[in-house]
């Protein structure tokens, strides 16, 4: 983008870069890359939640214009969808990726390649999808990417089950953050995503990537530069206590750039679940749309 620069080059520039890749490499090897703590060596095994080892495993990537309108523009966002994931959400829109783990494992030059071709088409942005399984391969390839010529945004597009203590090492390096923000009550996060404590877990890495990048920016033609967006998927019968993510993002900044989702769907093994096994009805969807804009959000998506 004309003006802009991203953190990432500093980093790279100054030997930072290097030093955050070791400090992945130590956690790798006992892995607490995320808050499920497996403790898996992933040079060795793929025995942990995510069912991944030490490369990058990817199922598809493109321009895609399915995305926030800050990061599609003209030319699309360039996403790279990882396989598996360190959820398991019962309902996964995408199960045959971060379930089933379709994809491809690659090396991490192959990764820079793909980075490479996705700028190089036009893409506004790198949009990394579940990227929290692979945040060391994310490091090693971007090395790679940078000495070949990558200047545009780094998108990290999380699922919210995040470390704070992980997130401090990317600082400087992705530009956007856009994580889910799943659920507010931890009963239903278990139940639905096996993930322990995600409420009090997912508000900390929010706090932690709004302290580094703060609010959406975007330049002239409204594209993203730098900031945070949150997603909210909004589940039938407010099994995701909906509420609950309103207000605490309304707490975090006015200026926050929401998109409550409306496209919830029974998929994968939804049916199974009671509450879980029909579409979201419009009058549920305004219901909270105009709850989060009687807490003074303004952004909404």
């Amino acid at each position: 983008m004309k003006g802009f620069s991203p953190a990432y080059l500093e980093i790279y520039k100054t030997g930072e870069l290097n030093r955050r890749i070791a400090k992945a490499e130590d956690l790798m090897e006992s892995c607490t890359l995320c808050p499920q703590h497996c403790l898996v060596n992933r040079f060795q095994s793929r025995k942990g939640k995510c069912n991944s080892g030490a490369y990058p495993i990817v199922a598809s990537f493109n321009p895609h214009f399915g995305e926030e309108s800050p990061l599609v523009g003209s030319m699309g966002s360039g996403t790279i969808f990882f396989s598996n994931c360190n959820l398991k959400c019962v309902y996964c829109q995408n199960c045959d990726i971060s379930q089933f783990g379709y994809g491809e494992e690659i090396s991490y030059e192959a990764l820079a390649e793909i980075m490479m071709r996705l700028q190089n088409s036009g893409c506004h942005n790198i949009n990394f999808v579940s990227p929290t399984h692979m945040i060391y391969p994310i490091l090693k390839a971007l090395p790679v990417a940078i000495e070949r010529g990558l200047n545009v945004p780094l998108v990290y597009n999380s699922g919210g089950y995040d470390s704070v203590e992980i997130l401090k090492i990317l600082e400087g390096i992705f530009d956007i953050y856009m994580p889910d923000f799943k659920y507010g009550d931890d009963t239903m996060a278990g139940k639905f995503s096996n993930a322990q404590r995600y409420s009090d877990i997912a508000k900390s890495a929010l706090k932690e990537m709004h302290r580094q990048v703060g609010d959406l920016q975007t330049n002239s033609e409204g594209m993203a530069l730098k900031g945070l967006l949150v997603r909210h998927l909004i589940l039938p019968n407010d099994l995701a206590a909906s509420w609950r993510v309103i207000d605490f993002i309304a707490t975090l900044s006015k200026n926050t750039y929401l998109n409550l989702m409306d496209q919830y769907r029974p998929e994968y093994r939804a049916a199974e679940f009671s509450g879980l096994d029909r579409s979201l009805s419009h009058s549920e969807y305004m219901k909270y749309l105009e709850y989060a804009r009687k807490k003074g959000l303004t952004r909404l998506d």
